[in-house]
């Protein structure tokens, strides 16, 4: 699998190339715009250009956006309206400088119940898939579970891609997420029965990248929060056991880590899932 990291913007977007080549990602992910503000500025020409040619140039072989942490599809009828718009609004940046796709949450059901927002969810998605460009993928990302949130388990992520229906809708697996959520994927035997899971509810052919990240919390605490690699509650041998098991043989996996010095994702993390990849390689 190829390796990399959410990388900054800051100066515009052809300048996460440069950060990414600096910690030697081989795969990015970045923000098409702030991540907490519904006003989408368009991305200018010349950065579009800019950043295609950086790519290139510096061999990374994929990008992803990462939507707003706003959007909920389970919200409010205003709120949801926001969500397409703004799903919609990185979804042509993302056809616009060639990436692969939008990773996004999908909110939370506000305790009414995942059953009560199941349609208008996928109504919602549906939307955005009929206004897309079909060069890039809408990715849904399992949550960690805590409280009113969709899709952490894959039941209801599986159940969600079902009632769209459409080829582009494909899922992101955050491996914290999945810990958190109570899938054990750090254990030989977990791992196996989670992704059986996944392929029954979901399909293994709609997982198409991967966020990895090491725990803060116990098993099944329900709560999103990211360690860095080998420093958590998962540990070395926990990201040994997930890069070994098939299901993950050819999907990048993205950094969205503290950093070691609370920056963000850098070398020393990515270097960790690399030694990694050498040893399974060469084993």
């Amino acid at each position: 699998m190829d390796l990399g990291a959410h990388v900054s913007t800051a100066g515009g977007i052809s300048k996460a190339v440069g950060r990414a080549k600096e910690i030697g990602a081989e795969t990015i992910q970045i923000f098409a715009s702030s991540p907490r503000a519904w006003a989408f500025k368009p991305l200018a020409e010349e950065q579009i250009l800019a950043f295609r040619e950086a790519i290139e140039e510096a061999g990374i072989r994929s990008t992803y956006i990462h939507g707003l942490y706003l959007v909920n599809i389970g919200g409010t009828p205003e709120l949801v309206e926001k969500s397409i718009v703004a799903l919609g609004q990185n979804m042509h940046a993302a056809s616009q400088i060639g990436a692969e796709g939008v990773i996004f949450h999908s909110g939370s059901h506000k305790g009414v119940g995942f059953d009560a927002v199941l349609d208008q969810a996928a109504e919602a998605l549906s939307k955005v898939l009929a206004d897309s460009p079909p060069d890039v993928q809408l990715i849904i990302e399992n949550c960690a579970g805590l409280g009113s949130q969709i899709g952490a388990s894959f039941g209801e992520l599986g159940r969600l891609m079902k009632a769209v229906d459409h080829p582009q809708l494909k899922i992101c697996l955050d491996t914290e997420h999945a810990f958190a959520a109570g899938y054990n994927i750090v254990d030989p035997d977990g791992i196996e029965g989670a992704m059986a899971e996944f392929d029954k509810e979901i399909g293994l052919d709609r997982l198409v990248v991967v966020h990895a990240n090491d725990a803060k919390v116990e098993l099944g605490s329900g709560v999103d929060r990211h360690e860095n690699i080998g420093d958590g509650h998962m540990g070395l041998t926990g990201f040994e056991t997930i890069m070994a098991h098939p299901a993950f043989q050819n999907t990048p996996f993205l950094l969205e880590v503290p950093g070691e010095d609370k920056k963000g994702p850098d070398k020393a993390n990515l270097d960790r899932l690399k030694d990694i990849r050498e040893r399974l390689a060469n084993a």
